[in-house]
């Protein structure tokens, strides 16, 4: 009986007042029973718990019991008022939203209510719309508390990460030539096409110039245009009107217009279908956008930084994207250097993932010594950094370096001696510890799944 009474109040919740409603708690304190019964009946087939309580002390005893997000509370009953009473809860450890009903709408007892700690005022008698839309304002306010809370603990836990992430960690030649391209690049309006293999940093770079420009204090937006569906692309970067297509319950903006002034980072750009990227031109040239379902366009001001993985060129050659959008994005190359040709970069950046990991997971670092940083250089890293981070995290959980990381300096590298064969043996080393999973082979280096397999297919394995 419970159940089905369960059932037929979440058929009943009006989505009108928000998804929150059907699963929030709610404590009516008044002292009069045709109120209460108006409220109960009003919000119980729309809430998941409704209490009720006659009086101050009452309404004191079942904040004890339990939890309710949001107490709607009468101010004239006999005994305390519902200000006073609020003052003092508040007081003593009381953090859900009040809603405080009045029949006088006089200043004092609305500055008095907004004191004690009410976050909404409502005058009787009021309609029951009224009374759900106060409820919905409230369960959003703390929804976006909770919300803002918990990404600002996330972001204070995990700024050593980010600050890691946010600058080009090294010294080699290399990564050198990339820092005095950005500091070059950085202040122009020019639009920039980073390339490189996967895992060697390109949205790092893109952070880079983003914050050396002008734009630094607007905002940065990281897109991975493979990640997107391609019936979803458009209206993903340009937004779209209420009704435009099905599902478009409401007007939404894009990520064009959420970028704004700032930086928009198109991870991955050679995987648009044509259609998008006839449409994409048009913007980068016009700097003007449509949404989805509108007759005007709005303009926009970005800097547009573009990164790729694959050969545009060839890709230009045989069909599958346009010539135009190449040369337009291809204005200024920034080419990423792969981690196995940045000879020592790769023992600092080990040593700075080990320290941050280290503390994040809690764990003890583990040491690297010179067969160690000896095995680092020698392999292959077909992941680039990507991979890095993802072995000295194994390494960390498993209290220990790879064996085949272990190499002497004054000896050839195993099987063989050719970096390739070190490659090869660490590849199948992680492969048979996963049972022969490649997905979750290439999860732990830090690969695509498509590279394994290709590399399996020459090893004929």
């Amino acid at each position: 009986m419970g159940q089905a009474k369960k059932q037929l109040n979440q058929q009943q919740a009006s989505p009108e007042f928000g998804p929150w409603l059907a699963q929030s708690s709610i404590l009516i304190v008044d002292d009069e029973p045709g109120m209460r019964n108006f409220l109960a009946r009003t919000l119980g087939p729309r809430c998941r718990h409704i209490e009720e309580a006659s009086n101050a002390q009452e309404a004191s005893q079942k904040l004890d019991q339990q939890h309710f997000d949001v107490v709607i509370l009468d101010n004239i009953m006999p005994g305390k008022n519902g200000v006073e009473w609020l003052a003092e809860q508040r007081e003593i450890g009381f953090f859900s939203n009040a809603i405080l009903m009045t029949a006088y709408a006089d200043l004092d007892t609305a500055i008095m209510a907004l004191r004690a700690g009410a976050v909404d005022f409502v005058l009787k008698p009021f309609r029951s719309n009224q009374i759900l839309n106060a409820v919905s304002r409230c369960l959003d306010r703390r929804r976006l508390q909770s919300e803002n809370f918990v990404l600002r603990h996330e972001l204070r836990e995990a700024s050593d990460h980010l600050r890691l992430r946010d600058n080009l960690v090294g010294t080699s030649a290399g990564i050198e030539r990339v820092r005095e391209t950005i500091a070059r690049v950085a202040p122009l309006p020019t639009s920039i096409l980073i390339t490189g293999e996967s895992g060697t940093g390109k949205e790092v770079a893109a952070r880079s110039i983003h914050a050396l420009s002008d734009r630094a204090d607007k905002p940065f937006v990281p897109v991975n245009c493979a990640a997107i569906p391609h019936d979803m692309i458009e209206a993903e970067f340009f937004g779209h009107l209420k009704g435009a297509f099905t599902g478009a319950e409401n007007a939404r903006d894009g990520l064009f217009l959420h970028a704004q002034g700032g930086t928009l980072f198109l991870d991955e750009v050679g995987e648009l279908p044509l259609a998008t990227q006839s449409k994409l031109l048009r913007a980068i040239e016009g700097r003007r956008i449509r949404p989805v379902g509108s007759e005007r366009e709005i303009p926009v001001d970005l800097r547009f930084v573009f990164a790729t993985n694959v050969d545009l060129e060839r890709k230009v050659e045989d069909g599958s994207f346009r010539p135009d959008l190449y040369y337009r994005i291809n204005v200024m190359q920034l080419q990423m250097p792969p981690l196995r040709e940045r000879g020592g970069d790769v023992v600092e950046l080990a040593h700075l993932f080990m320290d941050r990991l280290s503390r994040q997971l809690g764990m003890p670092a583990v040491a690297i010594d010179d067969e160690i940083s000896n095995g680092l250089q020698a392999y292959r890293w077909p992941g680039n950094v990507r991979e890095l981070r993802n072995l000295i995290e194994r390494t960390l959980i498993l209290g220990s370096f790879p064996d085949e990381m272990r190499h002497k300096g004054d000896e050839t590298t195993p099987a063989e001696g050719t970096l390739e064969a070190l490659e090869r043996q660490h590849i199948l080393k992680v492969l048979d510890d996963c049972g022969g999973n490649r997905a979750e082979a290439a999860r732990r280096l830090g690969i695509s799944r498509k590279t394994i397999d290709r590399k399996c297919a020459v090893w004929n394995v």
